[in-house]
């Protein structure tokens, strides 16, 4: 085997490892089994899609569960007006992304929303997530084209919190806000080309601010914004119809017991820099080209890597970890201080037409479930956030974001004396993990459970190549 395959192969191989580690169920504690899980379905406003169209909008004051709650899990999914869900190669969901913010009681009126700046206005403060890229990444929750196969639960006893009176500004009260964007592809000329928004597919050549954009940007979010159009086939013809963001949301209302976790985002185009203790301050990105291989190359070693180094405001327990990444994308990780992998995150990829297993395009990302404790970050800490894609050939517009939720270090589910239940239930919960832990250390399972799992997902690097057409 040549070493390239063989270094290739290791990398791969060690992500799905930690995948399998940290990826472990937690069983719910007796405490949280007393409480009410509730799951609430609402639809965004309508918006209508036509052959090549492309919709890039900001919506206020969505429905969203009201109180002091504990979110558990947030999915998403566009359907049409008879609730059918649209397939990605119909319409791509490029990205969505929900946030919380305050509003100034009695005040409904909205300020127009620029994603490079955010909520300005006295009359509105956006909350968001707590970093670090507070720059254009403000969301909650937000994911693309891998929304109905990546997991967003939250473990318990833990949950993100709103709707705490003690956060909400006097005078001010808490709404939410949803970003929509959505391109459809029917008929397209080249519906890769149009995903990844490619500026000549667009014909473009300012910005959604009317400013004139660099010769040298070759595609990305700023030639497929809102009312452009990608290229569709000579005579090709399609109704426009009216389509839907359904999300669905589960929570539960607060307690005592629940442990709060922070929703921190990390981005490989982070520019940030730290110089004798002072923070420049982070510089986002947010999307990145990524170049083909050299003429001559071996395919195995067309794999583009980048990466980022960060600090966090506060570290903790990690609890949960997924990636966000687009089509070309074979896998990204987020390493510590002394190299360990803190989570890895793995693309999936569909295989088949039906919504969810749509052939070519990345329909789920994997997610990390660390066991409470054991997967901690120091305060101060830096991190490395790495992300790879294959680069056998060009794309443009593709991102690299981890997403991470962290605990406070010593609020530990075992620790912490508002969590009653008997420390055979927290036996209960560790065993398993523990005695497969132990199992992986036998040189012989830990070498077949490598081979059969690489096998299984060896073609997820080359599979974005057969997008439909």
């Amino acid at each position: 085997m040549p070493k390239s395959c063989v270094v290739n192969f290791i990398f791969l191989a060690t992500l799905l490892l930690v995948e399998i580690v940290q990826s472990s169920p937690i069983p719910e504690t007796n405490e949280n089994r007393m409480m009410k899980l509730k799951t609430v379905v609402f639809l965004s406003p309508k918006f209508e899609l036509e052959p090549g169209s492309v919709i890039k909008k900001y919506y206020y004051n969505i429905d969203f569960p009201r109180g002091h709650i504990a979110l558990k899990e947030f999915d998403a999914e566009v359907v049409d007006e008879t609730g059918n869900s649209i397939p990605l190669y119909e319409t791509y969901l490029h990205h969505w992304a929900v946030a919380n913010y305050y509003q100034l009681r009695g005040n409904d009126k909205v300020s127009k929303y620029h994603s490079n700046i955010g909520l300005q206005k006295s009359d509105q403060i956006l909350a968001g997530n707590d970093g670090v890229c507070h720059q254009g990444l403000w969301q909650i929750f937000g994911l693309g084209s891998e929304t109905r196969k990546t997991s967003t639960k939250v473990p318990d006893p833990y949950g993100i919190e709103f709707g705490s009176a003690a956060k909400i500004p006097v005078g001010y009260e808490e709404r939410w806000l949803l970003n929509m964007h959505a391109i459809d592809t029917r008929g397209a000329e080249d519906r890769l080309g149009c995903t990844e928004c490619r500026c000549d597919l667009y014909n473009v050549t300012v910005d959604e601010y009317g400013k004139n954009l660099d010769p040298n940007y070759n595609g990305g979010f700023k030639c497929c914004y809102d009312e452009t159009r990608c290229r569709v086939k000579e005579g090709f013809r399609g109704v426009k119809r009216g389509l839907y963001l359904k999300y669905t949301v589960t929570y539960i209302e607060w307690h005592n017991s629940i442990l709060p976790v922070r929703v921190y985002i990390v981005d490989v185009t982070d520019r940030w820099k730290r110089s004798d203790g002072i923070s420049s301050g982070h510089d986002c990105l947010i999307e990145y080209d990524v170049e083909p291989c050299p003429a001559g190359v071996a395919s195995d070693d067309c794999i583009h890597t980048k990466s980022a180094s960060i600090i966090l405001p506060t570290g903790g327990n990690v609890i949960y970890g997924v990636a966000h990444q687009h089509t070309g994308g074979i896998g990204s990780a987020l390493y510590g201080k002394d190299g360990r992998v803190i989570c890895s995150s793995l693309p999936i990829y569909g295989e088949g037409k039906e919504p969810g297993n749509e052939a070519g395009y990345i329909v789920g990302m994997s997610t990390c479930y660390p066991q409470p404790g054991s997967v901690k970050i120091s305060h101060g800490e830096t991190l490395t956030v790495s992300s790879y894609y294959s680069s056998k050939q060009g794309h443009t517009g593709v991102m690299g974001l981890f997403y991470i939720l962290v605990a406070d270090s010593d609020s530990s589910p075992i620790l912490n004396s508002s969590l009653r239940a008997p420390l055979g239930t927290h036996w209960k919960m560790l065993a398993p993990n523990f005695i497969w832990g132990m199992a992986l250390l036998g040189v012989v399972v830990l070498a077949v459970v490598i081979v059969i799992i690489y096998q299984r997902r060896n073609r997820r690097g080359d599979i974005y190549e057969s997008i439909m057409t």
